[in-house]
């Protein structure tokens, strides 16, 4: 301990040192004034006696003693003058490190040390008042896109203004942080009883955030997203509060962007199955417990089995079959999709090498996919190891894929199309330019999207919608597949409209890879069989099935 203390007393000399010296000259430099004082009148009095009333001369030592003093007296005044400069620039020096100990340099806002250290002290004095603190953590939207489109001035520009903004509509002494990012965090006491106060800060916060912003000869326009929690609710802690907070951030940014959300703890309890979910991904698409399931596609003038859709399907050890809206939006989100896809692709294409080379496969690549732009020789690799024919594959994509970078997802479909995969628009009719998609991209089918077949017999909407797709794709030459088809009354319909092909649970729910097998065996299409009548109205595959 007592090593302890010398250390310390050892680490405190240098900042002491300037201060202790300060006090030394200054005293010295007191002193020798006086003296100089004293001296000086001495000599004069001296010289005056000599002059004017014929006393005795000043002494010479007198004399150099006074000059010397003189001397001493500025050089004590400089050094003072030196020390008190120096200890000037060691306090502002002081003052800067805690600045940036504390703030965020470029908005002058808390970091998130200082804002954990001040919201501490709120809660404790909102707790003493019986008020509550709220944490509201505000998101710019599509931040990255104004660094990449703009460069990093313009974000940081952007970044400021934001920051000015906030802290405009805050109330009086509001905490206000920014977490690094486009990323800030506001605190404050309100009264516990009128939530509502927190909720106009909110509003106005969105509202200030939507005004465009001068970037020097740069409009940018912004949106932000805010999620909020109380105190007296979601966790009495400042770091419980900053979670809840952030979590409510992001069901804000997927309920839509441009608004608020209070926190609840249906949104915690979703973050965790959601990461459970991430997490067995991680280990079960390696392990090969996502595997691909089957549904059937039927040509709808013949009744003949003519291909299966590849939909991916994770059977886990404990949890049985988990269905894919559950794991899929979460393998995007994560990135696990590619590894996902493939995976998929791969076990399909394996199982189906075997199979009557007339019956096809389709596959569904996800938006994030057509980002990468070596996606084409993935696939055909994939075809190549499993011994499957590019000509007999179909990839199937949305209009939303298109979006992002649609020279890109040309260039991708471009390469597969060289190899003999054909392309599909799936979900058409749920976009927002899909005649402009259809004239961009070389499409071989248009797929209708479930949600207007499941309502064919019921809504004229639905019924004209599925007719005028039908009939497009017949004057541009592309063949229509209808997804969903439940009942018979449903595909004689379609059948009548002139769709050619269908696909849904009239016919079968999607099967197993060992399923299918067996269905194809008993029908002859596997490739060493023969290859007898495939009409499918009878019931055999719904027994498959069970």
């Amino acid at each position: 301990m007592e090593r302890d203390r010398q250390r310390g007393i050892e680490g405190m000399a240098p900042a002491d040192a300037p201060r202790r010296g300060s006090r030394w000259t200054l005293a010295i430099c007191i002193c020798a004034i006086l003296l100089f004082a004293g001296l000086s009148i001495a000599v004069i009095s001296g010289a005056l006696d000599h002059r004017y009333f014929g006393g005795a001369p000043v002494q010479r030592p007198l004399v150099v003693a006074l000059l010397i003093n003189a001397a001493l007296v500025i050089f004590g005044w400089r050094r003072h003058r030196a020390v008190q400069i120096e200890m000037d620039g060691r306090s502002a020096a002081e003052e800067r490190a805690r600045m940036l100990a504390s703030r965020d340099p470029l908005t002058g806002f808390l970091n998130r040390r200082a804002l954990s250290e001040a919201g501490a002290a709120l809660l404790r004095a909102a707790s003493r008042r019986d008020q509550a603190v709220a944490m509201l953590i505000v998101d710019l939207d599509h931040f990255k896109m104004v660094n990449d489109m703009h460069g990093h001035a313009a974000g940081d520009a952007v970044l400021r203004s934001a920051a000015v903004e906030i802290a405009a509509v805050m109330p009086a002494a509001a905490l206000t942080a920014r977490f690094g990012g486009d990323a800030f965090a506001c605190a404050f006491v309100f009264d516990a009883r009128d939530p509502s106060t927190v909720e106009h800060v909110a509003s106005r916060v969105i509202a200030a955030l939507t005004k465009p912003i001068e970037v020097e000869d740069l409009r940018i326009h912004m949106t932000s997203s805010i999620g909020v929690a109380r105190s007296d609710f979601d966790g009495g802690g400042i770091d419980t509060l900053l979670r809840a907070a952030d979590i409510a951030m992001y069901c804000a940014k997927k309920s839509g962007r441009g608004g608020f959300t209070w926190f609840n703890r249906a949104m915690e309890h979703a973050l965790i199955d959601r990461n459970d979910i991430e997490n067995g991904l991680r280990l079960a698409i390696p392990a090969g417990q996502v595997v691909p399931f089957f549904e059937p596609q039927i040509d709808l003038a013949t009744g003949r089995l003519c291909g299966f859709e590849v939909l991916a399907r994770w059977v886990h050890p404990t949890q049985g079959t988990i269905p894919p809206d559950r794991f899929i939006p979460v393998a995007e989100e994560s990135g696990l999709i590619a590894e996902l896809s493939l995976s998929i692709m791969r076990q399909a294409f394996a199982a189906a090498r075997d199979w009557d080379p007339g019956l096809s496969l389709s596959v569904n690549i996800s938006p994030c996919q057509l980002r990468d732009a070596w996606l084409a020789q993935k696939i055909i690799k994939a075809t190549v190891e499993g011994g499957f024919a590019p000509n007999r594959l179909e990839i199937e994509i949305t209009e939303s894929a298109l979006f992002d970078n649609l020279a890109l997802a040309q260039s991708i479909v471009g390469s597969l199309k060289n190899q003999g995969v054909r392309l599909a628009l799936d979900d058409f009719g749920t976009g927002y330019s899909s005649l402009a998609h259809l004239r961009a991209l070389p499409f071989d089918r248009i797929k209708i999207d479930k949600s207007f077949v499941l309502s064919l017999l019921d809504n004229a909407d639905s019924a004209a919608i599925v007719n005028a797709i039908i009939g497009l794709g017949a004057n541009l030459n592309l063949p229509v597949t209808a997804e969903g088809v439940e009942t018979g009354t449903i595909a004689e319909r379609l059948a009548a409209l002139g769709c050619s092909k269908a696909q849904g649970w009239h016919y079968s729910k999607p099967l197993s890879v060992a399923d299918t097998r067996r269905m194809l065996a008993a029908r002859g299409l596997l490739a060493h069989g023969g290859a007898p009548d495939t009409d499918l109205t009878d019931l055999t595959i719904r027994r498959q099935v069970g």
